[in-house]
C-alpha cells in the first residue's frame, strides 16, 4: 500500500498518510475519475471504514481529498455520527488532521498561502473555493477542460452532461449562463470545468 500511495501522492506524504490509513483501519479504493466528487467515506454495515478517491495525476488534490475523507471518519467516532458532514466537528478534525501536512516539503510555495487560507474555514469540497481550484489546475496532467470565468462572453460551452450553455454577465462572484436547450438562467462559480464549444 505504501508504494502504491507514491503514485498518487507527494513524496513526503506518502508515509505518514499510510499510517493515518493503518490507525483507522481504512479500506482505501482508488476508483476511476467521477465528475461529481473527488472521494467519499463510508462506514460499511460490518463496521469498517470505506474511503474511495479518484485516481488522479494531481497528487496534492488527491491528498487534500484522502485527508478530507479520513477526517469524516475520524470527527464521527469522535462526535457521534449525528454531526453534519461538513459542520464545525468536521472542519475542526479536517483543520487538525491537515495541519501537518500544509508545508514546502510536501505542497509548491504558490499553493501555501491558498492552503492556508481555505484551511481557516474549509468547505464540504476544494472544487468551492475557487482561488484553490483555478491553483491546483495547473497541476493536472491531462485536463482539456477549460474554466467559465476563461470562456468569452457569449460563447457556447458543454457540461459533462451534454448540456450546453451560453456564458453571460459575471454578477458579484458567479456567472449568468443560458441553458440553450430550456432558456433557463444558470449561475456558475467562476471555476466551474466546461468544454469549449466553437458556433
Amino acid at each position: 500500500m505504501d508504494t502504491v500511495l507514491l503514485k498518487y501522492l507527494p513524496e513526503r506524504a506518502a508515509s505518514p498518510c499510510f499510517d493515518l490509513i493503518k490507525a483507522y483501519g481504512v479500506n482505501l479504493k482508488i476508483v476511476n475519475q467521477r465528475v461529481t466528487r473527488h472521494g467519499d467515506y463510508r462506514r460499511l454495515p460490518d463496521g469498517s471504514h470505506q474511503i474511495t478517491v479518484n485516481a488522479t495525476s494531481n497528487k496534492y488534490r488527491f491528498l487534500i481529498t484522502l485527508i478530507h475523507e479520513i477526517a469524516h471518519l475520524v470527527a464521527f467516532q469522535k462526535y457521534g455520527r449525528h454531526i453534519k458532514p461538513h459542520g464545525r466537528e468536521w472542519k475542526h478534525t479536517f483543520q487538525s488532521l491537515m495541519l501537518p501536512y500544509i508545508r514546502p516539503e510536501i505542497f509548491p510555495a504558490k499553493l501555501l498561502p491558498l492552503l492556508a487560507r481555505h484551511f481557516k474555514n474549509p468547505k464540504a469540497s476544494s472544487s468551492t473555493d475557487a482561488n484553490l481550484s483555478i491553483a491546483l489546475k495547473e497541476y493536472d496532467s491531462d485536463s482539456n477542460k477549460t474554466y467559465v470565468f476563461e470562456v468569452p462572453h457569449g460563447s457556447l460551452f458543454r457540461l459533462y452532461n451534454g448540456k450546453l450553455f451560453r456564458k453571460g454577465n459575471k454578477r458579484v462572484k458567479r456567472y449568468e449562463c443560458l441553458e440553450v436547450k430550456s432558456g433557463k438562467l444558470y449561475l456558475f462559480q467562476p471555476n466551474a470545468e466546461v468544454e469549449v464549444i466553437s458556433d
